[in-house]
């Protein structure tokens, strides 16, 4: 090996800002170099795909091991074949196991002949005839004392004691570009993370409205929530609430975040019901460039996006089934990969999930994992329906009446009169604080003269109210379904199959837009043509 020229790969390396790119100008350079067939780098990361791994039988534990990270190389034997792949036989070697893990677990270099007898580096002896090998040198990649992980180089010529301590200074300054690389990266990826929480906080404003209104209420169900929140916030429990659609389970979510130590650190809300299946595993961890079809671009998953701070995972039992696997691992190990990518990277979430299911009911109907049950529900809550509240009817009517005032040009707000909270006490609220809080703000909108009128007739109202006044039925899933879709269709009909918006078949049925197009198709309900 020409001491000047190893030189000058080592400048190349060490302008390198990219970790990806200091490696393969690394093994490139030394390929380049008289008589050597194979160069390749191995570092030190946890362990991977360890159930596949072909070192299996020689790991002595699933908990770091070297990558082979980078490789060139081309066979004089098969002159169209190159050695640059990363996903062969040897991509890991366990640490303290054969020439290349003994080298990081003793920090000693490694220079072995094809003459020295009973040497174990002959694995393959018809490659070796083949290729020509006459050496492997191995050297351990070190920076301030930690060993990062091992350089080698197979060789068609024999490499004497000069070349091997000049490969020895040349690992050292590798080492380093490596280092500095890595720390490049991870200052990148920071900016990234910034960036993305930016963006995200832009897009969705992190239910603003919900933030701003607080847990209005006077009842003994609400003093308990309250008493709930206090207990679990501070912690780094896993939280489930469940309850009815409408009863303010994303407030609930925020008000634990606000009052948690990730407070200064972002909530990241997932809508698991709006997720196309196939992109579950991309919305969760994110994917690399290339992954799939349509990967133009890298893109960061919600638990990149809420490290340090917390997932909100609202309808989380419409997850598939065949993800919550590795949701679950995900959440167990603190790790996960992007889709197309091997490395693992680490996240810490506090988990909020909600949904408006039994879960218990989904276990035993097999469409929910029993395990992701219970390591979401470590801290059950239950969020009461309004008619179950009554005394917080009155209380958030008159919030409600304040806030849909304030967003609109006028003089005196309108007057919440004992008959109005009769009438609204009576009802039975099948959208629950949601369809209040519209019925509430619809009426302010329409006030004359500072009276409010309240339309409590609306199609889900009247379904409400019958329900309410009939003796109890019970009704097979057919027909309940049957009776959601024509009730869907009813409200879609009314608003003029507009969804979103003030007016729109949503704010009828008191659900997200988001929910309710999910309900659609899970029902078939579409617009006649």
């Amino acid at each position: 090996m020409d001491p000047r020229s190893l030189q000058s790969v080592a400048l190349e390396v060490a302008a390198a800002r990219s970790l990806d790119r200091a490696l393969r100008e690394v093994v490139r350079g030394l390929h380049g170099e008289p008589g050597v067939a194979l160069a390749r780098i191995w570092l030190v990361r946890p362990g991977t795909d360890c159930a596949t791994c072909a070192m299996r039988r020689e790991c002595p534990r699933d908990v770091d091991c070297l990558h082979l990270v980078a490789s060139a190389g081309r066979s004089v034997a098969q002159p169209d074949v190159t050695w640059d792949r990363l996903d062969g036989r040897f991509r890991r070697f366990p640490l303290n196991v054969r020439k290349v893990g003994r080298i990081v677990s003793t920090g000693e270099p490694s220079l072995l002949g094809i003459d020295a007898p009973g040497e174990e580096w002959v694995v393959d002896p018809v490659w070796i005839e083949q290729e020509g090998i006459r050496n492997f040198a191995g050297q351990p990649l070190v920076f301030r004392g930690e060993v990062l992980g091992v350089l080698a180089v197979f060789s068609r010529e024999d490499i004497d004691a000069d070349a091997f301590e000049w490969l020895r200074t040349f690992a050292d300054q590798a080492a380093v570009a490596i280092a500095n690389a890595r720390a490049f990266d991870e200052v990148e990826e920071l900016r990234e993370q910034l960036e993305l929480e930016r963006d995200y906080l832009r897009e969705e404003r992190l239910v603003t409205q919900l933030h701003s209104t607080g847990i209005v209420g006077r009842s003994p169900a609400l003093a308990q929530l309250e008493e709930q929140i206090r207990a679990v916030a501070p912690t780094d429990a896993s939280v489930l609430i469940q309850g009815e659609s409408g009863t303010g389970k994303e407030l609930i979510a925020c008000a634990i975040h606000e009052r948690s130590r990730r407070a200064a650190q972002p909530m990241v809300h997932v809508n698991c019901a709006a997720i196309p299946r196939e992109l579950f595993e991309s919305e969760f961890f994110g994917h690399a460039k290339g992954a799939f079809t349509g990967a133009l671009q890298e893109r960061a998953g919600r638990f990149q996006i809420a490290n340090g701070g917390t997932l909100f995972l609202d309808e989380v039992g419409e997850i598939p089934l065949e993800q919550q696997g590795k949701l679950l691992r995900a959440l167990q190990e603190g790790r996960y990969s992007r889709v197309g990518e091997d490395n693992l990277r680490a996240t810490d979430v506090r988990v909020v999930a909600a949904t408006n299911r039994d879960l218990r009911e989904e276990v035993a109907a097999g469409r929910f994992r029993e395990d992701l049950y219970y390591r979401l529900s470590v801290f059950p809550i239950h969020a009461q329906p309004l008619r179950e509240r009554v005394e917080d009817i009155a209380p958030l009517a008159l919030h409600f009446l304040q806030v849909g005032h304030d967003a609109r040009n006028g003089d005196a707000p309108p007057r919440l009169t004992q008959r109005n909270v009769r009438d609204l006490e009576a009802y039975h609220w099948p959208g629950n604080v949601r369809e209040l809080r519209n019925v509430v703000e619809r009426a302010v909108i329409l006030a004359r003269g500072g009276r409010l009128r309240f339309d409590l007739a609306a199609p889900a109202a009247r379904a409400g109210a019958e329900r309410t006044a009939s003796a109890p039925e019970i009704r097979t899933d057919a027909e309940l379904r049957a009776d959601e879709a024509a009730n869907m269709r009813a409200a879609l009909e009314a608003a003029g199959w507009k969804i979103s918006g003030p007016g729109g078949a949503a704010e009828l049925l008191g659900l997200k837009p988001t929910t309710l197009r999910s309900r659609m198709q899970a029902l078939a309900v579409r617009r006649p043509r």
